[in-house]
């Protein structure tokens, strides 16, 4: 009985883990105002380490159209800069001396369309992940010895159940998203 647990408490872990993921590749995908998640993954060379933007500056939002990066250290202005640049973000950093300033364009029809395309890959590639795990866990359910069948089928539905409502999570985050994406 607790291996039976055990299996569908790794598969709830698994499946929550994708929904996790996708809400954190939701974040990078710019709805139309500016956000700081827009540079979280941005990485600049410190130092001779590559390290995180918000390590480096403190990054805020002074309006719904800009993004201010103010380095702690002003002589890495130049390297925030260039990272800003190579994360093909589609910003033209422009440096005042002390500060980054980032004008966040307004999307056009056609970004946004690529914008909902992009978030509906990632939805779908969650639901793909979502399935390996119940996958994963039925055949560790079938590889279990001493366990009646009807116990394994009865967690087999569970887990079956799982899935469904992870999917339509999914879908749901989805609809979110490309209402978000699509307010003009």
């Amino acid at each position: 009985m607790e291996d039976l647990e055990l299996i569908a408490d790794m598969v709830k872990q698994e499946m929550d883990a994708a929904i996790k993921h996708l809400d954190h590749a939701f974040q990078k995908i710019r709805a139309g105002r500016a956000s700081t998640t827009m540079v979280q993954d941005v990485m600049v060379e410190y130092y001779g380490a590559p390290t995180p933007l918000n390590q480096v500056a403190n990054v805020m939002v002074p309006d719904a159209m800009t993004i201010s990066i103010q380095p702690w250290d002003k002589t890495a202005i130049g390297a925030i800069e260039k990272a800003i640049i190579n994360s093909n973000l589609g910003f033209a950093p422009m440096n005042n001396g002390e500060n980054i300033i980032l004008n966040v364009p307004p999307l056009t029809e056609e970004r946004r369309r690529e914008l909902a395309k992009s978030a509906k890959s990632e939805s779908d590639a969650t639901k793909v992940t979502v399935r390996n795990a119940r996958q994963e866990g039925m055949k560790d359910l079938r590889k279990l010895e001493g366990v009646s069948e009807d116990l394994i089928k009865d967690e087999e539905a569970k887990i079956q159940i799982l899935t469904d409502n992870y999917v339509k999570l999914c879908d749901d985050h989805l609809k979110v998203k490309e209402a978000e994406i699509m307010k003009v």
